[in-house]
């Protein structure tokens, strides 16, 4: 019988800037073999399935600047590692008017579910944060430019910053995305104190500052967005560092 791989994928840092962890919930869009969403498979390669862009900023961050990474391994249609356990989008049953079959589950099934994925995530990302003890969290993903379910509204941010009970970090990082001219949103297009569930647990439960920090994936859907953005990501969390190193 071959070992399941794990719910998530671990990359150590480089030198000063390993304390640098780059978390992403939502960075796979696969589906293990044995779960059927009940969805047309080209699904998987859109904004529902995956945080478009957001893998690969985050391994230019760790390429260029030598942060390290901690990236869930599956779709967020499998499970919202973004979601507390008992919040009950955490196995979706619609994203965006798509309903999502094969998550209607019993209790049984769906706490298997979230042992299986929700439970080893976070708990060996908290074990991970204990071992390396990080100075700071950038927590990691990206937004579509506009949502069906809202109208297909346009969504002007290229930046959003969120942040929960810690609002160290996030109130440093908003004026220095705010100046290299992009436009950059305060706890938008998502509110950290409503979509709080790794933050909470992770950043303000261990008193780590950190910021949540949201990239529209149209700016990131090819390479040269990818290494621009992660061009202006890298400095901007090592000056957050510092300062609040000294402070």
């Amino acid at each position: 019988m071959r070992e399941e791989a794990p719910a998530w994928r671990y990359v150590a840092g480089a030198g000063d800037n390993a304390k640098i962890c780059v978390i992403g919930d939502h960075a796979s869009n696969h589906v293990p073999d044995d779960i059927d969403l009940g969805i047309a498979a080209e699904l998987l390669n859109t904004h529902i399935a995956v945080d478009l862009g957001s893998a690969e900023v985050a391994q230019r961050l760790h390429d260029i600047f030598g942060f390290s990474l901690f990236l869930a391994t599956t779709s967020r249609l499998v499970v919202d590692l973004n979601r507390s356990r008992d919040d009950a989008a955490a196995i979706p049953l619609q994203s965006d008017g798509i309903d999502i079959p094969g998550n209607v589950l019993d209790s049984e099934a769906r706490n298997r579910r979230l042992q299986r994925f929700h439970d080893s995530y976070h708990d060996a990302l908290g074990e991970h944060i204990a071992r390396i003890k990080p100075a700071f969290l950038l927590f990691l993903h990206s937004f579509t430019p506009a949502l069906k379910s809202d109208g297909a509204k346009p969504r002007p941010w290229h930046f959003g910053v969120m942040y929960n009970h810690d609002e160290r970090a996030g109130k440093l990082a908003l004026p220095l995305f705010a100046a290299t001219g992009h436009e950059t949103g305060d706890q938008l297009p998502y509110s950290g104190k409503v979509y709080s569930s790794s933050l909470e647990r992770h950043g303000d439960a261990n008193q780590i500052p950190y910021i949540g920090l949201e990239m529209r994936q149209d700016l990131i859907a090819e390479s040269t967005g990818q290494d621009s953005f992660a061009q202006i990501i890298g400095p901007i969390c090592q000056e957050i560092t510092q300062k609040l190193a000294s402070a």
